[in-house]
């Protein structure tokens, strides 16, 4: 299955400052996909003043690699936003996200308007996780942070294969070693520190 090329950048306004850990790698194959309809919606943070808005919908793009993919639309209270392809990934018994961009400021439909193009050529392909805790009646998820795994790695650096790009923390190990490392680690709040609790919203379409 062909999987679209991602960017490596700073996702930080999607998951509230925190700066994910980035991977060369997904977390799935085809064999590892699953789709949940529970997950199609609205969901924010504070029902009644909410700060983040996560939507997920059918991704509708034509390709074998969308058919059971979500597109992911990410806003907060201060405007920012951030539009995403998702993969829900089943691993044993136990749930992950795995999450890139679907849309960046440099690939235009006209690609005279890109000002530095030949710079695009050198940007690193990425993903970023995060553990699906439950889907309902909260969404409840739990993602990887760079402060943490740093530590984490320099109590155990052999416990995945990573390397840094511009004192930037990347994974390198493969998918299958990927996915034996956040079933291993799974539990372990040094990879998944951080936490999200969002509620279906009320006025959201799902």
């Amino acid at each position: 299955m062909k999987i679209k090329k991602i960017l490596f950048y700073l996702l930080a306004g999607l998951l509230g400052g925190c700066i994910p850990v980035m991977s060369l790698h997904p977390l799935f194959t085809e064999e590892n996909l699953v789709f949940e309809e529970k997950l199609l919606g609205t969901w924010v943070d504070d029902p009644n003043s909410p700060e983040t808005t996560w939507e997920f919908r059918r991704f509708d793009e034509p390709g074998e690699a969308n058919e059971i993919a979500y597109k992911l639309l990410f806003s907060d209270n201060e405007g920012q936003k951030g539009s995403f392809i998702a993969h829900l990934v089943k691993l044993d018994n136990k749930l992950f996200l795995d999450a890139y961009p679907s849309e960046v400021p440099w690939e235009p439909k006209d690609p005279n308007q890109v000002q530095w193009l030949y710079n695009t050529l050198f940007l690193i392909p990425a993903h970023t996780f995060l553990k699906i805790d439950s889907i309902e009646p909260q969404l409840k998820m739990h993602w990887t942070t760079e402060d943490k795994m740093e530590e984490m790695l320099k109590e155990n650096p052999d416990a995945v294969k990573h390397t840094s790009v511009e004192d930037r923390l990347v994974l390198t190990a493969s998918t299958k070693e990927l996915q034996a490392f956040v079933l291993k680690y799974a539990d372990d709040e040094r990879v998944f520190p951080a936490e999200a609790i969002l509620t279906r919203s009320k006025t959201g379409n799902r």
